[in-house]
């Protein structure tokens, strides 16, 4: 780091990493979100992370002073001085830039946490599977042939929430860069058909809740 004089000076930032025993913890409470899992699996930074960190009694962030160590080879001999709060802004930045760098400064790296991510969602999405399969262990179809495509339960009061996704298209990022794409990618090429097939979608939506509406 350059201060106003034309020396340049070192700095050292050190953060404790995460144990193992707090990282699976932490994993654990993000895989229990499923909105979590879904925005990291597809590279993106939930903006509630920390909350879910919280209930694992784990701590993100350096919450404690001995997590986060500074040094500056100035010759100021306040810690931190202005060269190592320059850092702080510096870093600040590049979280905007890769937010899982965080994570990176914590001792996993972004492949590490999406890999135990998988883990844990792939068992719990078997276990869902398992328990719907049970679920659906009833009558024999000859048995409900004579009123098979009626419904079983009034959808009066079956509520739907029509509204744009929470991740922009979570599929594609979710299946990562394709090799055999040029650049810019198969993700910017993509991108105005998936915006406009989404407000389409969303157009037709709403005009049959309309209309439902004014037939009621």
């Amino acid at each position: 780091m350059q201060g106003s004089q034309c020396t340049t000076y070192r700095i050292n930032i050190k953060i404790a990493p995460l144990t193992d025993a707090q990282s699976d913890k932490a994993i654990d409470a993000l895989a229990e979100q499923a909105i979590f899992s879904a925005q990291l699996l597809a590279g993106e930074m939930p903006q509630e992370i920390e909350q879910a960190f919280e209930s694992a009694m784990v701590s993100l962030f350096p919450s404690q002073r001995h997590d986060l160590e500074t040094d500056c080879s100035c010759p100021d001999y306040a810690n931190p001085c202005k060269h190592v709060a320059a850092s702080h802004y510096i870093l600040g930045e590049r979280f905007d830039e890769d937010p899982f760098l965080i994570f990176r400064l914590r001792g996993r790296t972004q492949e590490q946490v999406m890999q135990e991510l998988r883990k844990r969602r792939a068992g719990a999405d078997e276990a869902i599977e398992e328990e719907t399969e049970e679920s659906k262990a009833g009558s024999a179809l000859e048995d409900c042939v004579a009123n098979y495509w009626e419904f079983g339960a009034p959808l009066e009061g079956y509520s739907v929430a029509i509204r744009p996704p929470t991740i922009e298209m979570p599929l594609i990022k979710r299946l990562g860069a394709a090799s055999f794409v040029p650049d810019p990618g198969i993700e910017s090429l993509l991108r105005d058909a998936y915006e406009t097939i989404g407000h389409k979608a969303l157009q037709i939506a709403f005009q049959e809740q309309k209309a439902d509406g004014k037939a009621a």
